[in-house]
């Protein structure tokens, strides 16, 4: 399954601000206890993982189950003493990941 995703970081941030990422993953979110019109159930395909890291280090971690909506959204808030690079993963059933990035931009 193809996914898409918004990352989204503030254009400008100074050190010492808290600030707020927002991560918009496109996903149907299958539980797996629903059957099709042909009484089959239908295989869950959820996402189980999402992880956000900053130069290397986690910041943010979700351990996600079958109740999370379709197109999760997910946000959370960020101490900024510097610039880099902020990739989100996430992973899930069926062996499938995805990762997207931003680069955060800190003033002096």
């Amino acid at each position: 399954m193809a996914t898409r995703a918004l990352l989204t970081v503030p254009t400008a941030a100074r050190r010492g601000d808290v600030i707020t990422i927002r991560l918009l993953i496109q996903h149907s979110m299958e539980t797996g206890y629903r059957t099709s019109s042909d009484g089959q159930r239908l295989q869950r395909d959820i996402i189980r993982r999402v992880e956000c890291r900053f130069d290397g280090e986690l910041v943010f971690a979700a351990d996600t189950f079958a109740a999370i909506a379709a197109n999760p959204y997910l946000a959370f808030s960020l101490l900024v003493t510097r610039s880099g690079m902020l990739n989100a993963t996430w992973s899930g059933d069926n062996g499938f990941a995805h990762t997207e990035s931003a680069v955060l931009t800190v003033a002096a």
